[in-house]
């Protein structure tokens, strides 16, 4: 007979667009900690024939569907990076169905702990869902520098994305514990290792 399942422990994990959120959750998983990241989980929302998508072309017109009915993410972010007044209709409309099946997902892992990656966390409130948090600290520079050449957008275009999210500090101070990402693999590793036994030791 099978034991009830226990829901795992939330460990929130945040930082800004090129900040290595997805390397970290790697490492994380390679120690048996799985994760579900709100990225993912935002492209599963406005797949086609979800209400998402639907409520975002009667909102933003056909132009932001490619010719095979998919969402143009592309021409999407041009729109809503434009005005504020736009991402927040935007986010209006997608940050509750991410919510609601990122916590879903987090309730059927079946480790102890599970992480929830957001580079939002403290933004949409979600920390509040966490026991504990991390933010990864990485200098804007090596942001901008990594999500140019990963998503071939323009230097200016990846700062304004930045500007709209909480500044390295201000995200920092909220959070629980800091993972530096300088990009040494090495180093990251070890750091992320050491938080692990360091989460192990205070939860269990």
């Amino acid at each position: 007979m099978n034991s009830q399942h226990r829901p795992p422990v939330i460990i929130g994990l945040t930082g800004g667009i090129g900040s290595g959120k997805s390397t970290v959750a790697n490492l994380f998983n390679e120690l048996g900690v799985e994760s579900i990241d709100a990225d993912d989980i935002a492209r599963e929302v406005v797949k086609p024939g979800e209400p998402c998508l639907k409520e975002i072309v009667s909102v933003f017109g056909q132009e932001v569907l490619t010719s095979n009915g998919q969402l143009n993410r592309a021409a999407l972010r041009e729109i809503v990076f434009s005005s504020q007044e736009l991402r927040k209709q935007l986010e209006s409309i997608t940050h509750p169905a991410i919510r609601e099946r990122m916590h879903h997902k987090l309730l059927q892992c079946h480790g102890k702990i599970a992480l929830m990656v957001h580079p939002l966390l403290f933004e949409t409130g979600q920390d509040k869902e966490c026991k504990y948090t991390i933010a990864i600290s990485t200098p804007k520079s090596l942001q901008i520098e990594r999500v140019t050449l990963r998503d071939n957008n323009s230097p200016e275009q990846v700062e304004r994305i930045i500007n709209t999210q909480l500044s390295d500090p201000e995200r920092c101070s909220k959070a629980d514990f800091i993972l530096e990402n300088t990009s040494n693999c090495d180093e990251l590793s070890v750091r992320v290792f050491q938080l692990y036994n360091k989460l192990q030791t205070i939860l269990f």
